[in-house]
Parts: structure tokens; sequence; C-alpha cells
């Protein structure tokens, strides 16, 4: 069997799907229920569906042999994986935003985000003083209320930052979902791999 890492939720869906078009459905995935594992004994693969930001963990520790995560979580965490396909879907940037009005003095930032690591490094090369503020949702939140100066955060379509006053001042990064394989076992599984990624490459 073939372990594939998916996240759940609308991404999950589409990857799905994308999957599915070249051959590698599971009737049982279209069933309404909460199962989280998947498997098609006929075609060697089993999908298991985990939380977005746990598909490069469970395929770094073998549990899953290739999965789908986001560039966003790569180089937020950076797993020890292989890097193998840009599926060009999920696509969305991370930037740097704050209420609209707001004036830059030049000083020490106080930075509201889920991508601590990734906002170090980005203002360190902008020689920028600042001061993390580590959340886990409605980052928006943080500088309508005070808490934070800017917001450094996923953007995809701008409509939750407009509805709450927000804006964009720097894209940093774009960002795209990612097929990725655990390290050991692309060494066993190379050519059934490999020949999934020619398949997903033609089809995109």
């Amino acid at each position: 069997m073939l372990n594939i890492a998916l996240p759940k939720g609308r991404l999950g869906d589409k990857i799905y799907s994308l999957f599915s078009d070249v051959g590698l459905g599971c009737p049982s995935m279209n069933e309404d229920n909460r199962k989280l594992i998947f498997e098609s004994s006929e075609k060697e693969i089993r999908y298991l569906l985990v939380k977005p930001s746990d598909v490069a963990i469970y395929v770094e520790h073998g549990a899953a042999d290739i999965g789908v995560v986001g560039r966003d979580i790569l180089l937020e965490t950076k797993p020890d994986v292989y890097e193998l396909l840009d599926l060009k879907i999920g696509k969305c940037s991370l930037a740097v935003a704050a209420k609209n009005g707001w004036i830059d003095d030049g000083g020490s930032l106080r930075v509201a985000t889920k991508y601590p690591n990734v906002a170090q490094s980005y203002f360190s090369s902008q020689n920028r003083q600042i001061e993390i503020i580590k959340l886990n949702g409605s980052i928006e939140l943080a500088p309508i209320l005070g808490l934070s100066d800017v917001i450094f955060d996923i953007v995809e379509t701008g409509t939750t930052l407009r509805e709450n006053d927000l804006s964009v001042i720097t894209t940093v990064i774009h960002s795209s979902a990612r097929l990725i394989a655990n390290k050991s076992r692309y060494q066993f599984k190379s050519a059934f791999i490999d020949n999934i990624c020619r398949e997903l490459e033609q089809r995109i």
C-alpha cells in the first residue's frame, strides 16, 4: 500500500479530485461518513485525512509515504522531506497587512502571525526589529484591538482583510499545494511515486 496524506477540507477535496482524475480514485472516499482512512486494495493506495498543518509531520515520520501540503507550512516548519511537485492549486500569498491608514514610523514592529519563523526571517532580511505575537486564528483582530501593528498571514482573496478595514502592505511569498515524500520510503517506492508524479504533472 502507498499511504497518501491529504489535508482535510476544501483543499483536500480538490487534491483528491486531481488524484482521482489520474486513476487513483477510491470509491469509499465518496461515502458520507467521518472515516479518516480510505483504501483501495485494487490500486494499492490508502488515503489518510489529516489536519493540513500535520500532513508534513505524518510524511516526515513515515506514517504516510507521500502527502500534499502548502508551501507556507513547508517554509514555516522545514520538515525533512522531499518536495516533488507543485500542484498549482490552493494558491495564496503570505503577506504583511495593517489597518487602513496605518503609518509605519520605521521603528520596532509588533507582528501578529501564525508563521513566526517565516515572519522573523522576512523582517530580519529587512533589518527590522520585531516582537512576534503568536496567534492561531482570527489574526485580523490583532491590529484592530491594538494587540499588534501589523499581521503576517495567508491572503487568498483579500475579502477578510477588506471586511475588517485592513489591506496588504507587502506580499512576501507565493504559496501553493506541494506533493512531498518521505525520504526513506521514496527510495523503496520510487517507481510508484515517480509514475504518480508524471501523471499529475501531465494533468496539471
